[in-house]
């Protein structure tokens, strides 16, 4: 179910003085495995200490790289991003879980598109990937990326971004953003916010002229450049956006009485890999991914916050109240997926197929 494959570190690479650049050996029989989709991100696995550790990371190659790599910026307090930069080197296995997630759009050779992107801090790894493969692509499509980072000394992938504009002189546009350091462009200088967006859509950006646009960074930055994109009538299906970072939700007080509808307890049933797995599970008190974790079985999941789709299923009888979501589509949700860390059971049976895709 997990679908974890323990893959050799190629190389470590110092890109800032808080992240670091993973490249991963693949072996020719798992190359097909690990075929990626620009924008997609792959979940790691380790143990620190004693504690089984997971975190998803974004792919930052482009597809035609032949190279799977990940950034990995440290977090203040993170276990397993503290132990990476400590710690990880080649020779290294580190078990990788097969490429997921929906941040992409479908690409093409005869589109004639133009692509907006905003990133701030390491938001930049997916959009990476993202302007690669499409500029190579799409050879008549062109594609602007605005990067926020406090300073230059911050910014994630520098002196690759700057071959990306040499190499693409006509059709990548490349504004940096910096928070801390003097810029040319007053409008440049400060930090991405709704305000700042209103400036760029009346005087510097046609929105007329976008296609799609791409957002990754902090959550306040992403909800503020959403809602500047939908003031000046951009459509909110043209909008892809992927939170890099979240705080964990807060969890349910077990010590509140809620009232329950039916019974106490709720019948869970779990497809995975084509077998049938139940339990029975209390509502309320935790979320059908913990329930099924402490029932011993071997579930897929890595932030456990709503922010990536590692646990993405698809509820087929029953009903469930996602306190958080921030990986699924307006779409997914209304066909029925959900994500299993964020879902409480409210019916008295469930069943929740993770073999589904669509």
């Amino acid at each position: 179910m997990s679908q974890f494959h323990s893959l050799t570190v190629a190389s470590v690479k110092r890109e800032t003085r808080d992240a670091i650049v993973v490249t991963f050996d693949v072996p020719p029989e798992l190359r097909e495995t690990y075929r990626f989709i620009q924008g997609q991100y792959l979940t790691l696995r380790t143990t620190v200490g004693s504690e089984d550790v997971r975190r998803a990371y974004s792919i930052c190659s482009g597809v035609g790289d032949e190279r799977l790599r990940v950034a990995i910026k440290r977090n203040p307090g993170g276990l397993f991003s503290s132990w990476a930069n400590d710690s990880l080197q080649a020779g290294v296995a580190v078990d990788v879980m097969a490429p997921m997630g929906n941040f992409y759009t479908p690409l093409d050779a005869d589109h004639k598109k133009h692509y907006l992107a905003f990133a701030a801090g390491s938001g930049i790894t997916p959009m990476l990937s993202i302007a690669k493969t499409t500029l190579a692509a799409e050879p008549h499509s062109r594609f602007t990326l605005l990067y926020g980072n406090r300073s230059s000394s911050s910014v994630m992938f520098r002196d690759e971004l700057a071959e990306l504009k040499d190499q693409y002189l006509d059709r990548f546009k490349l504004v940096h953003v910096l928070s801390r350091e003097p810029h040319d462009i007053d409008l440049f200088h400060g930090r991405i916010d709704k305000q700042r967006c209103d400036q760029l859509f009346s005087s510097w950006i046609d929105l007329e002229s976008v296609d799609v646009a791409f957002i990754c960074g902090p959550e306040q930055m992403m909800h503020d450049v959403s809602e500047a994109l939908q003031a000046k009538g951009f459509p909110k299906a043209g909008i892809k956006a992927e939170l890099f970072a979240s705080s964990t939700p807060k969890r349910r007080d077990a010590t509140v009485q809620r009232d329950v509808r039916g019974n106490q307890d709720c019948e869970v049933t779990l497809v995975i890999d084509g077998a049938h797995v139940s339990f029975a599970m209390e509502k309320d008190k935790e979320s059908v991914l913990d329930a099924a974790l402490r029932q011993g079985i071997d579930m897929r999941y890595s932030c456990k916050a709503g922010v990536c789709s590692t646990c993405r299923c698809k509820v087929v009888d029953g009903k469930v109240d996602m306190d958080a979501n921030y990986a699924l589509e307006d779409y997914e949700v209304a066909r029925g997926f959900a994500l299993s860390c964020q879902s409480f059971p409210v019916s008295d049976r469930l069943v929740l197929d993770f073999d589904q895709d669509h």
